[in-house]
């Protein structure tokens, strides 16, 4: 056996080693969760027979917690199974309630990213000259720009060229290229990180950036990447030069913050490029593996003035996730916005957005539910998963019912199969509406987009589903009077013929066991 083979065997065995590892920590934690789970409701259980006061007791503090959901400014979705699980099981429905359902945070965590966001803010351009153009050209998309703005203070851009990639391998290879030009930073952040093939072609050019004296950071969520890699790979990339950054680490203890997971994706070269869109570095978001079939996904490239944006995002989960030895996590953010001349070959407007469920403002479903009030000639989605409120279902009907084309494609290959099945429980009262479904049957469909009458584009991470419109942290861009509009439009037609229109099955009516069933599954899929 020669030494390259050696060499990859052993990479091999150690990558099967780190996700052997990282599979074991999420199950094992899994099941001291379960446990407590288990205690708690127990203990709920115990209490109620052995003393009858103690009983009432506890009712009457579920009955206040469940008029506090209520109160709460939620969608009614997001109430309903708290509310029925507290009152079913008044001490364990409140616990879980309070760990991870209220997405309180914890008060230390929730000053650093008041802290952070506020300074961040301070690097935001207003952008109002850019602001007044978007407005002569689309006053609908102008007064979604503003509502961004005012909730979030990212603004409307122009100067910025905009590529679209609808392959993520095409995405990740020119990505591969920029960082290799790297000069002074390069920040990569991603749910998942797999210690894997595709993670290789990129770790190369990280390690000779950082070798070149280029400040190199990656970070990624435990969650999301825990199967993966190990926790021995942060260290691995501090031995590399490359600092390294976990959020929100998972723990055998219900927390606070469990709930809230990092699904942003973002690269960002030197503050003058920048990568994000629906695919995370791992293999088979580029069909190295194909374990749903194949994988279908996007992402755009930026370059120009709306990339500060983008580093600010990425700064901004960087410093809230400093490690406890590290005194500030508030840095120089000057030093990362670039100034040089740059002149973009096009005159487009470009939002780059970030959303937080610290806010209280479901700024990701109202930007969503924007676009299709304004449609007046069609909408059409991508999303992996359809597990929507009643504010999006209500919006996407009533766009159809008024004549607008709405359209929504969906995997045909699931990841997850409950989930799917939550996703199919909408089908029937959409194309009730007159919307169209398809599922794309080659395989799994990651791709987050969504474009509304030649006018405006959204590319992102923000899946149509309750945990990315209300858990976690997310990232989008809208792009308005750019060629990429009708890429976007040209792609998800492509997707759409490679896809089963499925509106006529789900319009027949269902079996009473069935209806039974996807009730069951749309009143707690907000749990899921």
């Amino acid at each position: 056996m020669n030494k390259n083979t050696t060499e990859k065997v052993k990479m091999t065995n150690e990558h099967k080693g780190y996700v052997k590892n990282g599979v074991r920590r999420m199950i094992l934690s899994g099941i001291a969760i379960l446990l407590q789970l288990l205690l708690l409701i127990g203990l709920s259980i115990n209490v109620s027979k052995v003393m009858q006061n103690v009983q009432t007791v506890m009712y009457f503090i579920a009955a206040i917690m469940a008029f506090i959901i209520y109160s709460r400014n939620r969608t009614s979705a997001m109430k309903a199974p708290w509310m029925i699980l507290i009152s079913a099981f008044p001490v364990a429905g409140t616990a879980m309630y309070l760990m991870i359902g209220s997405d309180s945070g914890t008060k230390e965590m929730k000053k650093r990213y008041k802290e952070i966001d506020e300074e961040i803010a301070e690097h935001l351009p207003k952008n109002d000259k850019e602001l007044k153009e978007l407005t002569d050209y689309s006053m609908s998309v102008a007064g979604i720009a503003s509502y961004i703005r005012k909730y979030t203070n990212f603004p409307v851009y122009k100067n910025t060229d905009i590529k679209y990639f609808a392959d993520p391998m095409d995405a990740f290879l020119a990505q591969i290229e920029d960082i290799k030009k790297a000069q002074k930073f390069v920040f990569v952040e991603y749910h998942a990180i797999e210690d894997g093939k595709a993670f290789h072609k990129l770790e190369m050019p990280l390690v000779e950036c950082a070798k070149r004296g280029v400040d190199v950071r990656i970070f990624y969520d435990d969650i999301g990447s825990i199967g993966f890699v190990d926790t021995d790979f942060v260290g691995r990339m501090e031995s590399l030069g490359i600092r390294c950054r976990v959020f929100n680490r998972v723990s055998p203890v219900l927390n606070f913050f469990f709930n809230n997971r990092d699904h942003r994706k973002i690269t960002v070269i030197d503050g003058k490029v920048g990568y994000t869109g629906g695919y995370n570095i791992a293999n088979e978001y580029f069909n190295i593996t194909r374990p749903y079939g194949s994988w279908k996904d996007s992402g755009i490239r930026l370059e120009g003035d709306a990339v500060r944006s983008l580093t600010l995002t990425f700064l901004e989960m960087w410093g809230a996730s400093k490690r406890k030895k590290e005194k500030h996590y508030i840095e120089n953010y000057e030093r990362f916005i670039p100034e040089y001349d740059y002149k973009a070959k096009e005159n487009a407007f470009v939002i780059p957005y970030a959303d937080s469920p610290l806010r209280k403002e479901p700024l990701a479903e109202n930007v969503y539910i924007s676009l299709v009030e304004k449609a007046y000639r069609y909408c059409y989605f991508t999303t992996p998963y359809l597990i929507v409120g009643d504010e999006m279902m209500h919006a996407l009907c009533l766009a159809a019912k008024r004549g607008v084309d709405v359209r929504i494609i969906t995997p045909g290959i699931p990841d997850k199969k409950l989930i799917y099945s939550v996703t199919r429980s909408y089908y029937h009262n959409l194309v009730r509406a007159g919307v169209k479904i398809y599922e794309w049957t080659p395989g799994f469909c990651h791709s987050k987009m969504c474009i509304v009458d030649d006018k405006v584009a959204a590319c992102g991470t923000i899946n149509l589903d309750f945990r990315s419109l209300y858990h976690h942290f997310e990232n989008g861009c809208l792009i308005a009077n750019s060629h990429v509009v009708g890429e976007i439009k040209d792609d998800i037609l492509k997707t759409q013929a490679e896809s089963v229109d499925v509106s006529e099955h789900y319009l027949s009516g269902r079996s009473v066991p069935l209806k039974m069933k996807q009730a069951i599954l749309r009143i707690f899929a907000p749990l899921f």
